[in-house]
């Protein structure tokens, strides 16, 4: 029976994926891949052999439809992203919709997404939270940070390392700088490292740090 599977992969260290998801991906007759050098990495390390295609922002409006396509003949896929699950600030949305819409099973696996280690670690309250993703470069990027300012619920971003200080400062003036706040970068991976401390504190700590690898930001929601 055909079947649309989401796989989360690794967010950096490659032990972390579940023995169901390798299982699936020796199964399934095509994998779809955001990056296929860099999934073809984590296949080679499991012993995968599979026929890949690209599947990524740039192309999904263009061949959804032959996916959808192909998976109504009777194929089964599963759909990788470069770290985390798929559809999380990467491609899946669209093809999950239009499965679900042409009445394709689509499965989603349990498994690895920076966003909640970071939460989890970062001693700020989890019980209510707002996942934001990467916030818009230009348009309507101070209007949405305005709005943000008033939200009660602890917040979540993904942020770029180049941009780090600045999205801080600009969390600084429009949250105050007395927000508890914690940075995560490189989760998994052999430097990840934690900073934790006042909005304030921690721009201060990073702006004149040369700052690699993926990064998550939480910061506390306004208090009530």
């Amino acid at each position: 029976m055909s079947r649309l599977y989401l796989i989360p992969t690794p967010i950096g260290n490659l032990g972390d994926i579940t023995y169901r998801a390798v299982k699936i991906l020796n199964e399934v007759g095509t994998i779809l891949a955001e990056d296929t050098r860099t999934s073809s990495v984590l296949l080679k390390h499991y012993q995968i052999f599979k026929p890949l295609t690209s599947y990524h922002q740039h192309n999904e409006h263009q061949i959804t439809a032959t996916i959808v396509h192909r998976l109504q003949q009777g194929e089964t896929m599963a759909l990788l992203t470069d770290a985390g699950t798929p559809g999380i600030s990467d491609p899946g949305f669209l093809l999950v919709r239009e499965c679900i819409k042409n009445g394709i099973s689509v499965e989603c696996l349990p498994g690895a997404t920076a966003f909640i280690p970071a939460l989890v670690n970062s001693g700020i309250p989890m019980n209510r939270f707002a996942f934001e993703g990467f916030l818009p470069l230009k348009k309507g990027r101070q209007t949405l940070l305005k709005k943000l300012a008033e939200e009660e619920r602890t917040l979540i971003f993904y942020e770029s390392p180049m941009r780090l200080v600045k999205t801080l400062a600009e969390f600084i003036f429009y949250f105050g700088a007395a927000r508890a706040c914690c940075v995560s970068r490189e989760l998994t991976k052999i430097f990840e490292e934690n900073k934790r401390g006042t909005l304030s504190e921690v721009h201060d700590y990073f702006k004149d740090k040369k700052v690699k690898g993926e990064i998550v930001i939480v910061v506390a929601g306004r208090e009530g």
